[in-house]
């Protein structure tokens, strides 16, 4: 479904249309379900990848005129930074990608909802849309837990379509943890 930050007509709140997006540019109306599924699953193959690094599963593809310009996933446990989420290293790929800060134009793809870090990062970098997999009950900033997307006062208002291919994508995280709390190992941070 594809969520519109901003109030709808009587009241506050993300307005939902269901799987065909309205362009906000031109108002064209144009089906994006294979192209997303098609990019999500290229987001599901980088948080697959992200296991063998025993890093939280999650994975981001920044596409600009139907090409990849920044492919991530999690590395917080590898590179022992806190802020190397899957987003923030995709979008700092794509700037230097396009040679610009401003990533007009792009779609993030991204199989797990964002986080306040990524979410606020994603309105700096003006990127035209999100795409997410599965919602994040711990630390969702779009939908779940805040709605920053959804904050009259900020300058940024970026279309959002969520659930795209979400139980393939929690199937991963899912297991992942699954596995982290039979091994009797301290469970990684749920959130990404």
């Amino acid at each position: 479904m594809l969520f519109r930050p901003g109030p709808p007509p009587g009241g506050p709140g993300l307005v939902f249309v269901a799987c065909r997006a309205l362009s906000e540019r031109g108002g064209a109306v144009s089906d994006t379900t294979e192209i997303d599924r098609r990019w999500m699953r290229e987001a599901l193959r980088l948080a697959e990848a992200a296991l063998g690094y025993d890093e939280v599963p999650v994975g981001c593809v920044i596409v600009h005129d139907g090409r990849a310009v920044g492919r991530a996933h999690n590395q917080r446990e590898t590179l022992r930074d806190p802020t190397a989420h899957a987003e923030m290293i995709a979008i700092t790929q794509a700037a230097e990608a396009l040679d610009a800060w401003r990533l007009s134009g792009c779609t993030l793809y991204v199989t797990l909802e964002p986080c306040t870090m990524c979410t606020g990062a994603m309105i700096l970098a003006r990127l035209d849309r999100l795409v997410y997999g599965a919602s994040d009950p711990k630390g969702g900033a779009v939908a779940s837990v805040f709605r920053l997307l959804d904050e009259p006062r900020l300058n940024h208002r970026i279309p959002v379509t969520a659930g795209v291919m979400a139980e393939e994508c929690g199937a991963v995280l899912s297991e992942f943890f699954r596995a982290k709390r039979a091994a009797g190992m301290p469970e990684a941070s749920a959130d990404a």
